[in-house]
């Protein structure tokens, strides 16, 4: 018989767990919205899912997507001086996590995976945890299920440390080549321009990183999608003139009347494993691993680490799931975990002397500019220009 795991939600971590473990597993999952109500929802986040997460949905059977807004570029920008435009090594995918969520969901079921709608409390977790072999708490932003310990070393802001403010818009021409344009206003904050595909065809996202209480911090209290549209349009025209000047007045607008986001969050990494009545459980994604979203790690990570979580498992399939296969996927989880955090706490920072001088590098040497973009698709790459130029 095999081993019942019951994965609680169905974000990027649950699903690719869900999709990673069904064969070999009796899988179920658990998600506080349907996928038609996630489908039908508010947008919930950005995302960029650069190479090694891309391989990883082939390698785990995803669904695929429709490659006509591949991101193969990373445009940085400070202030209004353009200095380059990387070229990724492999090309990215942004797709609206309403559409790619609920039809991963919709997948799982036509294949036998339980997919429940309820939402967990302390009463029924006990309930999950006499029920199933091991319970993995893919909660996400709204986490985690228990309390998790926190890594103070990696855990050092008490308040958010951007306003994220994102729209899905048509009506924008695109960058040559098609890519992530990265603006950053010193000490206002920054604009992640990212192509994207929704249920709706191609999108432009409009990814704004506002320092709470500067310049940017011009949303408060904006609740409908023509108030947000009218501010995110003369926001753009005021400060980012270079993308205004790819607007298109008669048919910019959002994609649908829930094509907008205004969040905060406090980043907070925590260690994830602990016992709960005597048993193991382990978290993955967001709940554990929840970083600022200015260096667009979420989904990464969270692939990554699912996909570690997957390989314990699978060389623990026969054997107890106690405190010691916690203690495994932590060891080898954390090194990755700690230099992504490390890099992007640093970002939300004032950027470093040093790192200045390698984007002003790249904008001269096209070798610089490619590795550059390459911190966003592999951040041990940006975590040793960071820090190990730091030092010499």
């Amino acid at each position: 018989m095999k081993r019942r795991i019951c994965i609680v939600g169905s974000g990027t971590a649950g699903l690719h767990l869900a999709y990673a473990l069904k064969e070999d597993f009796d899988v179920t999952v658990i998600s506080h919205r349907t996928a038609e109500q996630l489908r039908n929802g508010r947008v919930m986040s950005t995302q960029v899912h650069f190479g090694e997460a891309r391989e990883r949905e082939h390698r785990f059977s995803m669904p695929k997507w429709d490659d006509q807004s591949q991101i193969k570029s990373i445009h940085i920008s400070i202030g209004d001086q353009k200095l380059f435009a990387g070229i990724l090594e492999e090309p990215a995918l942004s797709v609206d996590q309403r559409w790619y969520f609920s039809h991963c969901m919709d997948n799982l079921e036509k294949s036998n995976i339980p997919i429940l709608t309820k939402k967990i409390s302390e009463d029924n977790l006990e309930k999950l945890m006499s029920e199933f072999d091991l319970v993995i708490d893919c909660t996400g932003k709204s986490g985690p299920l228990i309390p998790f310990p926190i890594e103070k070393e990696l855990s050092p802001f008490m308040t958010p440390q951007r306003k994220c403010i994102a729209g899905y818009f048509h009506g924008i021409k695109p960058l040559s080549p098609q890519g992530i344009n990265v603006v950053v206003l010193p000490e206002q904050g920054e604009m992640f321009e990212i192509p994207a595909i929704t249920e709706f065809g191609p999108v432009t996202i409009l990814f704004l990183m506002a320092i709470p209480n500067k310049s940017l911090d011009v949303f408060q209290g904006i609740k409908t999608p023509e108030e947000f549209t009218l501010i995110m349009k003369n926001t753009v025209q005021t400060l980012f003139p270079e993308i205004y000047s790819r607007l298109e007045d008669e048919t910019f607008s959002l994609c649908d009347d829930r094509g907008f986001l205004q969040t905060a969050i406090t980043p907070a990494i925590r260690k994830p494993y602990t016992l709960f009545q005597n048993k193991l459980v382990v978290g993955c994604g967001d709940s554990v691993f929840l970083n600022d979203p200015i260096t667009g790690q979420g989904c990464n990570l969270s692939s990554y680490c699912a996909e570690k979580l997957y390989e314990i498992l699978m060389e623990y399939k026969d054997s107890a799931w106690d405190i010691q296969v916690g203690e495994t996927y932590w060891s080898r989880t954390k090194p990755y975990v700690k230099k992504v955090t490390e890099w992007t706490n640093t970002m939300t920072q004032p950027l470093p002397e040093h790192v200045i001088k390698q984007l002003l590098q790249g904008a001269e040497d096209h070798t610089k500019a490619n590795r550059i973009a390459e911190w966003f698709a592999d951040p041990t790459i940006a975590h040793q220009d960071f820090f190990s130029a730091a030092e010499i």
